[in-house]
């Protein structure tokens, strides 16, 4: 069972996003904020990050950027998530270490797809 670690501060977003995983049989992770978040990475070594950009503490880029200096989390896949696109935002993320990006709300599918993309079982999930 593939473990993710969503790193999401809007508890609605959370919520229904984690839920959606855990009915497709993920083992799901909550941090609240980038710190937390850099945190779990490295106390829980998830399988994936979903990484939401608009963060306290620290934000989504500072947050991947630590978690790519710690030698035990830097190989760990991470998905930017971000509400607000704006014009270089994905390339903002590419350069801080994740290794796809997507946007809000979430397509499930589309999600899974880069999910998939990125070495993460999600057929067998159920």
């Amino acid at each position: 069972m593939a473990r993710i670690l969503i790193v999401e501060d809007n508890e609605m977003n959370r919520d229904m996003l984690s839920r959606r995983l855990e009915r497709r049989g993920f083992d799901v992770t909550i941090a609240v904020d980038g710190g937390e978040g850099v945190s779990k990475a490295s106390s829980e070594l998830p399988d994936l990050i979903l990484m939401d950009m608009s963060l306290p503490v620290l934000n989504g880029w500072e947050a991947t950027r630590a978690i790519r200096a710690n030698e035990s989390t830097a190989a760990i896949p991470v998905i930017a998530l971000t509400a607000h696109s704006m014009p270089g935002d994905r390339e903002k993320a590419m350069e801080a270490g994740c290794n796809d990006y997507d946007t809000k709300p979430v397509d499930l599918p589309r999600l899974l797809g880069k999910m998939a993309a990125l070495g993460v079982n999600v057929e067998g999930q159920r």
